[in-house]
């Protein structure tokens, strides 16, 4: 075998209250990277689509070949690969644009030499390629894009990631408006402190999130999904944010919040007609201030990355 292609999916981070330290993935949308051996040792970018020429082809500064040479130097071996990258997801969205590249660059790499790691032991090479493209290693979107599903980082310092159950007719609505923000400037709103109380409120919702998803208990995850740390911020920067959050509620939808950095929103509904009706009802708000938006529904994707054949 000379040549993979893989897939990794597009990733809603933070869930609301899960701020840095939770993540599920998204159905069908997403990067596809094609990895290719080649004599000459060294790692080089071929050719990027859907980017509009925006990514850099250099390898020290793409997410695909940054991962995968986190990867060769845990080997303690040196390859030489020819990566190829088809860009699903727009830039700056709040989506995991990066991390999906990455995600779908280890897999396909990571099967060309054999499978010697384990999808778990992808995640840290993912992390170092979010360092290099977003100046922090955070896994809340690189580890379900790479496993699949919910995924809890419950320390970073020795990582530690848990798997959690997806409720059966658990749906997600990505609202993506056409505006770019980017996640240094998203970062840069964020207060450096807060308070006892608002720990307090922030942890009960985390704890009651994921106690909901355990007992597919609805009602308890639609009750937890409130952020009080970051979201009071950021919603600022997205025009529309709160009257959206007023007209899905309104259709029964369990909660919404921004994913990842934003400026795209998610909206986390029990079925799909639901998903669906308030995604047109997000849209309408939109088109009210003259912003174009994208709109996505799909069930949590309990897959994550995968080889694609041939």
């Amino acid at each position: 075998m000379k040549k993979v292609t893989a897939f990794a999916p597009a990733t809603v981070a933070n869930v609301s209250c899960g701020f840095d330290i939770l993540g599920f993935a998204i159905d069908d949308l997403g990067d596809k990277v094609t990895v290719e051996l080649k004599e000459a040792v060294g790692l080089t970018v071929a050719r990027i689509e859907g980017d509009g020429g925006k990514l850099p082809l250099e390898a020290d500064k793409n997410t695909c070949t940054v991962a995968i040479q986190a990867m060769l130097d845990a080997l303690g071996t040196q390859k030489g690969m020819e990566i190829s990258l088809e860009k699903g997801l727009p830039l700056g969205s709040g989506m995991g644009s990066s991390a999906a590249s990455a995600a779908a660059a280890l897999v396909a790499a990571n099967e060309l030499l054999g499978k010697p790691f384990e999808k778990n032991d992808l995640v840290p090479f993912a992390m170092e390629a979010e360092r290099m493209a977003c100046g922090a290693a955070h896994a809340d979107n690189v580890a379900p894009s790479i496993l699949g599903g919910f995924v809890l980082i419950r320390d970073y310092d020795h990582l530690d990631m848990v798997k959690l159950p997806v409720p059966k007719g658990l749906y997600c609505t990505l609202v993506h408006p056409h505006l770019e923000l980017k996640t240094a400037d998203s970062r840069s709103v964020l207060r450096q402190q807060i308070s006892l109380k608002e720990a307090t409120v922030q942890s009960g919702n985390i704890a009651g999130l994921i106690a909901g998803l355990y007992q597919s208990d609805y009602g308890l995850i639609s009750r937890s999904l409130k952020d009080v740390i970051a979201e009071p911020s950021r919603a600022l920067l997205i025009p529309g944010f709160y009257e959206l959050r007023e007209a899905v509620m309104d259709l029964g939808a369990l909660g919404s919040g921004i994913s990842g950095s934003g400026p795209t929103i998610f909206i986390l509904s029990q079925g799909r007609n639901t998903a669906i009706q308030a995604g047109e009802a997000s849209k309408a708000v939109f088109e009210k201030i003259g912003l174009g938006v994208d709109i996505y529904v799909s069930e949590v994707n309990d897959r994550g990355a995968y080889v694609q054949t041939p």
